[in-house]
């Protein structure tokens, strides 16, 4: 019997045929027909896919974070219900104080504005009410926190004053037994009237406290609402309160209401340690917004910031939530903290959400107990896993079911994985070789190329964060470098992906050429997409055995393109030839894990943009492009992480040239924006972060005639130099690295001063002394030292552990 050699159908030459493979024999002869598909994409098709991707994601962001309800009246919410526009009063009140630091007159006015608003409270209370309005004067006390911004300092604080409101039902006696504690700080930071951090939270409190006064009477425990001061300083205020107040003994859980910026949805971004706070509020809330991923964020210190909550759970062992405002973050503790920037709505949501939160624990006949003595692990395995979808919808549980499901998925996935391999052999597992070889190509191109954009921003732009401004603008200076180098990066893998699996087809069959090159174009892209798999699969183990919250992400974006390429593109047997991808796969397998995640990522986005203005903590401290590395390395990643299967659907279309094409003009145009100025990387509303410090600087010894220096300092958190700035002022300045001030928690290492007129304005008599009373040395050195602060409203002292081994300070009685 003579075989007869194969033939390529019409398919092969050109035109798009069948996608199988067909063997008959007649007459004593056997046929062998390959149908194979033309694998060439249209370009216009890919880029089409790519514009509505872009659309959904932009669309999902702003509908889960942007969209806000409908502001109400006080007739529209009725006595029960809660009015923006009665809370807005309030905030408005506030801010027209100004700036309201601790130890100003303003932060006097403003607590006898909140005095006052608790009394009408009271008076307008339901008569099956009890309204108990406390004015505190805490005692002096020293705050020493173990972890988080606030580690490795004693914060001493005195004379703090503020208010606290107790709201209960009048005939049930054991509710004064337990109680809800709603906390937030009038003082605000010296240069600013706290429009947002944190007046809106007072606002929406005191609205809040109104509405639970006409329901109190159904709880069955109280709900005191605390508005403290000192929270600005270190925390003080929460301290205070709880080692402090008498009603701080009963309470059972604790709410903190903060503001990292101005607007937008109130957020929870801290939950726990027990699950039973987030979980009552998934049931009740309106406009549920909560992200475990920003909590995990916040732990890990990238944030550099602190709450009362910490207090709450380290000091007081309590557990509840952290609410936090997070949109226009640029203007968090800068003088651009102003009401103007309050999106409406934004006190509606967050009112709204609470007062049914409260509502419900309220009535709840359990709140659990604070975990103070419950051992870690169980902690651990009781935290929850928490996020919400498009807003209206909230998903909660335990890690302990994370753990099983996470187990079971990833021992599903490696199981898939080995049977793959066995069926394969050798060449399927040096084919997940390459293709995983391929995301590690992704991830070194898509980051040196946005790295490389970085690292020239302060050479050719005014700033080297020119997008604070203009967050848009990061999409083409950073993200246009990482898209193309992602797509370099994957080519060039599934390249050499193409030039191993056309040998190893060479030796297991004969087919000819121009099929054999079309059924490896194929195979190579299927494995780019199944390392995309892969790469989530890793990133999922990783996450499950640290216990990371957000480790969800991995799963979604694991479990449902592995679910549609299952489905649609999967075959049982290794001699069936490939097809190409279907659009349906990558459809299915994205929609998922975009609607999870793509609000979310560019929330995260938008808050590392505007936390640039306060990056170089110690200023000059920094490299001038290392901001930009931040951002940079996060649009990388990103781009990597998600694109990863998008991608691996390019390289056989006729889109590449005009996606790098696109992609060129799109990083041009922003690079062109940015040299030229047209767009200012600050406005009027989102300006950079500058201060003038009036410095007396008192080391000289003034008995060998060295007199107090004085002069002005000036500098910037934010990275770049202050050239612009300084001459704008015209006052004499002069900037540099050569003279370093030190102000204890932090230190100036570039920065301009001057010299003119500052000897007017002060007193040595103002300024703070220090003697040493003795210096016994016997046993050990002991050095008793005298400290007059004068009129310093606060102080630092910073103490060297390496050369004093203890420390003690006396004078006067302090809580801890």
């Amino acid at each position: 019997m003579r075989q007869r050699r194969e033939t390529a159908s019409a398919a092969s030459k050109g035109s798009i045929g069948g996608e199988a493979s067909e063997e008959s024999s007649h007459g004593g002869e056997s046929r062998t027909t390959v149908h194979i598909g033309n694998p060439r994409r249209s370009s216009f098709v890919w880029l089409a896919l790519l514009l509505i991707i872009i659309y959904c994601c932009s669309s999902i962001y702003h509908y889960q974070f942007q969209s806000m309800p409908v502001p109400l009246t006080a007739d529209e919410a009725g006595k029960r219900g809660f009015s923006e526009i009665e809370a807005f009063k309030h905030v408005k009140a506030l801010t027209e104080v100004g700036p309201h630091p601790v130890g100003s007159e303003a932060l006097h006015l403003a607590v006898q504005y909140v005095l006052t608003a608790c009394q009408s409270i009271k008076k307008t209370a339901l008569w099956e009410v009890d309204v108990e309005v406390d004015i505190f004067h805490a005692k002096s006390g020293a705050n020493d926190l173990a972890s988080g911004l606030l580690s490795g300092r004693t914060l001493v604080y005195s004379d703090l004053n503020y208010v606290v409101l107790r709201i209960l039902p009048k005939y049930v006696s054991e509710a004064r037994e337990e109680s809800i504690l709603v906390s937030s700080h009038i003082d605000t930071v010296f240069s600013t009237a706290g429009a947002g951090d944190c007046s809106s939270c007072v606002g929406v409190m005191l609205e809040l406290a109104r509405g639970v006064s006409q329901w109190a009477h159904g709880l069955k425990r109280a709900v005191i609402f605390l508005f403290n001061t000192g929270e600005e300083e270190g925390l003080n205020g929460a301290h205070s309160f709880i080692t402090q107040h008498p009603w701080s003994k009963t309470v059972r859980m604790a709410i903190d209401l903060e503001a990292m910026g101005i607007g937008g949805k109130s957020s929870i971004f801290q939950a726990g340690p027990h699950p039973w706070a987030i979980e009552n509020y998934a049931l009740v809330a309106k406009y549920p917004s909560a992200q475990v991923m920003a909590q995990d964020v916040f732990a890990s210190g990238a944030i550099k910031s602190a709450t009362d909550f910490q207090v709450y759970k380290e000091v007081a062992g309590l557990s509840g939530l952290d609410f936090a405002y997070v949109d226009n973050t640029a203007v968090y503790h800068t003088k651009n903290d102003k009401l103007e920037l309050l999106k409406t709505g934004s006190l509606q949501h967050l009112g709204e959400n609470m007062l049914a939160f409260l509502l419900h624990i309220g009535a709840s006949s359990h709140i659990p107990e604070g975990n103070s003595t419950e051992a870690e692990e169980d902690i651990r395995k009781n935290s929850a896993i928490y996020f919400d979808i498009l807003g209206m919808y909230m998903v909660v549980y335990r890690q302990k079911f994370a753990n099983m499901l996470h187990n079971s998925v990833i021992l599903q996935s490696i199981l898939i994985w080995i049977t793959s391999l066995i069926m394969g052999g050798i060449p399927a597992a040096v084919s997940l070789t390459l293709s995983f070889l391929s995301v590690l190509l992704m991830w070194v191109f898509a980051l040196s190329f946005s790295f490389l954009v970085a690292f020239l921003l302060p050479f050719i732009s005014s700033s080297p964060v020119p997008y604070v401004s203009s967050p848009l603008l990061v999409v083409g200076l950073f993200g246009a470098p990482a898209f193309l180098g992602a797509l370099i990066g994957q080519h060039l893998g599934f390249l050499l992906l193409q030039k191993y699996l056309l040998n190893a087809h060479s030796k297991r069959r004969q087919l000819p050429p121009i099929i054999k090159a079309a059924v490896v174009k194929m195979e190579a892209e299927r494995w780019l997409f199944k390392a995309g798999s892969f790469q989530w699969l890793i990133l999922l183990i990783l996450g499950n055995y640290f216990k990371i919250g957000s480790s969800y992400v991995a799963l979604v974006w694991l479990v449902s393109p592995a679910f549609a390429y299952g489905f649609f593109e999967a075959t049982l047997t290794s001699e069936r030839l490939p097809k190409p991808l279907k659009l349906i796969t990558l459809i299915l397998g994205l929609a998922t894990p975009i609607l999870f995640s793509a609000g979310i990522f560019i929330r995260l986005a938008a808050i590392l943009i505007g936390g640039m203005v306060r990056f170089d903590r110690n200023p000059g401290g920094t490299p001038e492009w290392l901001g930009g590395f931040v951002i940079a390395a996060f649009i990388a990643s990103l781009l990597s992480l998600t694109l990863v299967y998008l991608l691996s659907y390019v390289h056989l279309s006729g889109a590449k040239k005009a996606i790098i094409l696109a992609t060129l003009m799109l990083f041009a145009s922003s690079l062109a924006i940015v040299v030229s100025g047209v767009v200012p990387p600050f406005s009027e509303d989102i300006a950079r972060a500058v201060n003038v410090v009036h410095v007396v600087d008192a080391t000289g010894k003034p008995d060998e005639g060295q007199n107090p220096k004085s002069y002005l300092s000036l500098f910037s958190t934010t990275p770049g130099n202050l050239n612009k700035e300084v001459e704008q002022i015209n006052e004499g300045f002069v900037c540099g690295r050569d003279k370093t001030v030190d102000f204890v928690t932090f230190s100036v290492k570039y920065g301009c001063w001057a010299y003119n007129d500052t000897n007017s304005g002060w007193s040595e008599m103002d300024i703070p002394t220090m003697h040493v009373l003795s210096d016994a040395k016997g046993n050990g050195r002991i050095t008793e030292v005298s400290i007059d602060t004068k009129g310093s409203i606060r102080w630092v002292l910073a103490i060297n552990t390496e050369e004093i081994e203890d420390f003690e300070l006396k004078g006067i009685e302090l809580c801890f």
